[in-house]
């Protein structure tokens, strides 16, 4: 910058008197910064102690996945869902009684006990009809009813399984099924062919077992 005049070189003493006074206080500004960062780092190392850095060892540590949740309450139904499922191909033929009204009684039950519901010692509490109702239907109809006498404390229900007439060949298929399924429900402890007023040929008195 030139100076013509006395006015110029004035002008030109102020701009670098002004220069250096913005230099110096920028200077002042970070040195205190300097004096500030060094000070917090020392208080640091005073409070945590001498420190090392860790190698490298060029490996990556990663958290192991967390295993899912177990929905325990479903395990829970499964499980009971099998427990209490009732197979079409058991064979019940070979642990029936002998006899026209092909009984059943479960082992350390009796022979009175099958007497007695042939007899209707005990009372009818409850029944279900399964007449007409396919076989899956049936199936499923006469394991909930099971269920749900045992829960309800009775001891004595009917069956209605129908006598067949209206099937292919006049066979009595539900009636087997019915047999079967019987046998397998641990809620049962026994059960006749219903006498002629409660049935005959065409249900069942069961007995289940005391909650």
């Amino acid at each position: 910058m030139k100076a013509r005049s006395l006015q110029d070189l004035q002008a030109i003493q102020r701009h670098l008197a002004e220069a250096r006074e913005r230099r110096a206080a920028e200077d002042a500004a970070r040195k205190q910064a300097e004096q500030r960062a060094q000070a917090e780092k020392t208080l640091f190392v005073r409070a945590a102690g001498k420190v090392h850095p860790l190698p490298a060892h060029g490996r990556v540590l990663l958290q192991p996945d967390q295993p899912l949740p177990i929905a325990a309450q479903q395990q829970l139904d499964e499980q009971r869902v099998l427990r209490e499922s009732i197979s079409d191909e058991f064979d019940a033929s070979t642990l029936l009684e002998v006899d026209e009204a092909l009984s059943f009684r479960r082992p350390g039950v009796g022979p009175d006990v099958t007497r007695k519901l042939r007899r209707g010692d005990w009372s009818i509490q409850r029944e279900i009809d399964l007449h007409g109702l396919r076989r899956e239907a049936a199936r499923e109809a006469l394991s909930e009813f099971i269920r749900e006498a045992f829960r309800l404390g009775l001891r004595c229900v009917r069956v209605v399984h129908g006598k067949g007439l209206g099937s292919p060949g006049k066979a009595p298929v539900l009636k087997g099924k019915v047999h079967g399924w019987l046998v397998q429900k641990n809620e049962v402890m026994a059960f006749v062919q219903a006498r002629a007023a409660e049935g005959g040929a065409g249900a069942l008195v069961v007995l289940l077992r005391a909650g």
